[in-house]
């Protein structure tokens, strides 16, 4: 992991300072995700050699543009992240060199914007942000943000999709068939696969057990 460019402590201070006084659009992308996102994208940084010069910025801004799930501007969020942040780093001096790789890393870790990781620092990025959308972290904030939404535990028929189309803003549980459950076999680098499969076999036995008690 190359961190030899910049000063690490610093701009960890100077990054949790901004994003500590943004208001998160839904307790699922509080400063604590944020967080969770930074400490797994600089562990695989270290582990696949990535440059935390551009991991760095990018996992502490990828979510400093917030757009509402339920909102058709839902898509373009992570785009608008990454311009917003790239002008932030640049009026706060960040070095120049880094903001294409950092835009796109940005850009690029959204599920619903689907674009393609071209760099190894937004396959960490990418990974470190699904990462936090598994397991027991995953069901947390599945159910926190359901919860915000008003949504309702199950759908009244069929509520584990076995014979339908799952619809995650007609139930919370839909949301593991919409998105979470199809997660695993997106992983892009070898530092997140496994723990990546072990939160995807840990929610599986959730959903199964949740079932035996709803059915």
């Amino acid at each position: 992991m190359n961190s030899q460019s910049i000063d690490v402590d610093f701009w960890q201070t100077k990054f949790e300072s901004h994003i500590s006084q943004l208001e998160a659009v839904d307790p699922g992308h509080d400063i604590n995700h944020i967080k969770r996102v930074v400490k797994s994208a600089l562990q695989f940084a270290d582990e696949e050699g990535a440059d935390v010069a551009v991991v760095l910025p990018s996992a502490w801004l990828h979510d400093c543009v917030q757009v509402a799930k339920d909102s058709p501007l839902r898509s373009q969020a992570s785009q608008l992240a990454a311009k917003q942040a790239t002008q932030l780093l640049s009026s706060w001096g960040y070095p120049e060199q880094y903001m294409t790789d950092i835009a796109h890393a940005i850009a690029a870790h959204s599920f619903s914007a689907n674009i393609k990781c071209e760099t190894l620092a937004a396959k960490v990025v990418q990974d470190a942000d699904r990462m936090d959308a598994l397991g027991a972290i995953g069901i947390a904030r599945t159910f926190l943000v359901g919860a915000t939404f008003g949504n309702p535990l199950t759908f009244h028929e069929d509520p584990f999709c076995y014979h339908r189309k799952p619809d995650d803003q007609a139930a919370i549980v839909d949301h593991f068939y919409t998105k979470l459950l199809k997660l695993k076999d997106s992983f892009q680098t070898d530092a997140a696969k496994k723990e990546a499969q072990r939160r995807h076999d840990f929610m599986q036995v959730f959903l199964k057990q949740l079932e035996s008690e709803l059915i």
